[in-house]
C-alpha cells in the first residue's frame, strides 16, 4: 500500500499564490509519475499537472504559465506551484501517483484532496 498525504491548500485573493505538496510513503518500488487533478463544484475532475519519472511535464491549458509542477525524488514529494490564482482555479485538489510494485504491477493511488479557494 502506498499513501498520499498533501498539505497546502487554503484561500487566497484573485492573483495570490499557494503552494501544494504532496508526500508519497509506503511499498514503493518505482514511482512512475506524479500529479495533481482538481474537480471543481458539479464539474469532472481533470487534470492540472503531472510530471513522470522522465522529468516529462504535462499541463492543462488553463494553468500553463501559472502553475509548475515539481518533484523531490528523493523524498518522493510532489509539489504544484500556484501562482497568478483566478477564482475558476477554486476546487479540490488531488494528489496523484502511479507506482510500480516489485511485482510488476501498475498501480494508482490517490491523495484525499486539499481545499483551494480563489476569492476575485
Amino acid at each position: 500500500q502506498v499513501q498520499l498525504v498533501e498539505s497546502g491548500g487554503g484561500f487566497v485573493q484573485a492573483g495570490g499564490s499557494l503552494r501544494l505538496s504532496c508526500a508519497a510513503s509506503g511499498s514503493i518500488f518505482v514511482i512512475m509519475s506524479m500529479g495533481w487533478y482538481r474537480q471543481a463544484p458539479g464539474k469532472q475532475r481533470e487534470l492540472v499537472a503531472a510530471l513522470t519519472s522522465g522529468a516529462s511535464t504535462n499541463y492543462a491549458d488553463s494553468v500553463k504559465g501559472r502553475f509548475t509542477i515539481s518533484r523531490d525524488n528523493a523524498k518522493n514529494t510532489v509539489y504544484l506551484q500556484m501562482n497568478s490564482l483566478k477564482p475558476e482555479d477554486t476546487a479540490v485538489y488531488y494528489c496523484n501517483a502511479e507506482v510500480l510494485a516489485t511485482t510488476g504491477t501498475l498501480y494508482d493511488y490517490w491523495g484525499q484532496g486539499t481545499q483551494v479557494t480563489v476569492s476575485s
